[in-house]
């Protein structure tokens, strides 16, 4: 059975609200693959009418988060070649903006939250907690992408990790996947403290290859 949504709070503007809802549950394979997703059954689960979630389901769709059928929606299902494109694109990404934070020389102190979250996932890790190590990871990529200095790039990120995102929620409860994780995400931790861009550059490649080999043994 389909996990219940969460009736949302009503503020403006709605359909920024819902479509972010919809990308978030997207985000954290809390809806599935192949699910079907109407219009109706989605806007009695938020508590809203249909209008804001026809509206969003339209954005998600012309992001590919969601794939028209007929008058509804599916949650899409990747298959190899699918993430085989997408990687191509995050390989031209976000190597040059791992190199643009460190060439921009951050503070130590800006960095703390960055360590923070790798502790947070180490401790997850130790505590074997495959949940609370996924959300730490979430935390640990949103402030270095906060740090990007160029925005355009960091938008054009956002899009194409969201297409991979809902599959690595299936990967995570592994403790090898996360000691992998782990042992990536140091090593880039330290190229940004140590302000060398082609060491950061490089440290994320080899993190995305080795999440790309993991999604293409996975996904099926």
């Amino acid at each position: 059975m389909a996990p219940a949504l969460q009736v949302l709070e009503r503020s403006l503007p709605l359909g920024d609200r819902v479509y972010a809802t919809l990308r978030e549950y997207l985000r954290a394979g809390r809806l599935e693959k192949g699910q079907l997703l109407q219009e109706a059954a989605l806007a009695a689960q938020l508590g809203v009418s249909r209008t804001p979630v026809r509206e969003a389901l339209a954005r998600l769709a012309s992001e590919g988060l969601v794939v028209a059928e007929g008058r509804s929606f599916t949650v899409p299902t990747l298959n190899d070649a699918d993430i085989e494109d997408i990687y191509e694109l995050r390989y031209l990404l976000e190597p040059q903006a791992l190199r643009e934070i460190a060439e921009s020389r951050p503070k130590r102190e800006a960095l703390a939250p960055l360590r923070k979250a790798l502790e947070e996932m180490r401790a997850a890790n130790e505590a074997g907690d495959g949940a609370e190590f996924m959300e730490a990871n979430y935390r640990f990529r949103a402030e270095w992408m906060h740090r990007v200095p160029n925005r355009r790039l960091a938008r054009a990120i956002e899009l194409y990790a969201d297409h991979v995102r809902y599959l690595r929620a299936f990967t995570l409860g592994d403790a090898e996947v996360r000691a992998a994780v782990l042992k990536g995400l140091k090593r880039l931790l330290n190229a940004l403290e140590a302000g060398d861009g082609d060491a950061a550059a490089a440290a994320m490649l080899a993190h995305l290859a080795k999440a790309k080999s993991i999604l293409l043994e996975r996904n099926g």
